[in-house]
């Protein structure tokens, strides 16, 4: 079974673009998968609620609310340590590991092993090999 990680921008990607991102997985998706997130990613979130005002506040509350509701598990445990380490170099070790990452940020992408998964055309799911 394959671990897909979802990236903080996948997650505000949610309201921004409409996306049910849950469903698109479940139609790209031919192959069984379980969703996780970093802590680090749900500190990113809160700390966005917290700070920025108008969409990127609403986005996070909604992307947020969406983790809770779905229950996404957290795989990473010690928050503090993680957040200091920094997600994005968590998620390229989980992606070296063989796990599955869905991010929209560029800078991630050029990092990660492939595969790994993207946005295209702000409402597809797709697999970068």
């Amino acid at each position: 079974m394959k671990q897909i990680i979802i990236d903080t921008n996948a997650w505000m990607a949610l309201a921004e673009l409409k996306l049910d991102l849950f469903a698109e997985l479940e139609r790209y998706c031919d192959f069984p998968y379980k969703i996780g997130v970093l802590s680090g990613t749900i500190k990113e979130l809160e700390k966005i609620v917290q700070e920025q005002p108008g969409k990127h506040k609403r986005n996070a509350k909604l992307a947020l609310a969406v983790l809770r509701a779905k229950k996404v598990p957290m795989l990473e445990q010690d928050a503090e340590n993680n957040f200091e380490i920094g997600v994005d170099n968590l998620l390229v070790e989980h992606s070296r590991k063989g796990d599955l990452v869905l991010t929209q940020d560029i800078a991630l992408k050029k990092r990660l092993a492939r595969p790994y998964l993207t946005l295209r055309q702000k409402k597809y799911v797709v697999m970068v090999r």
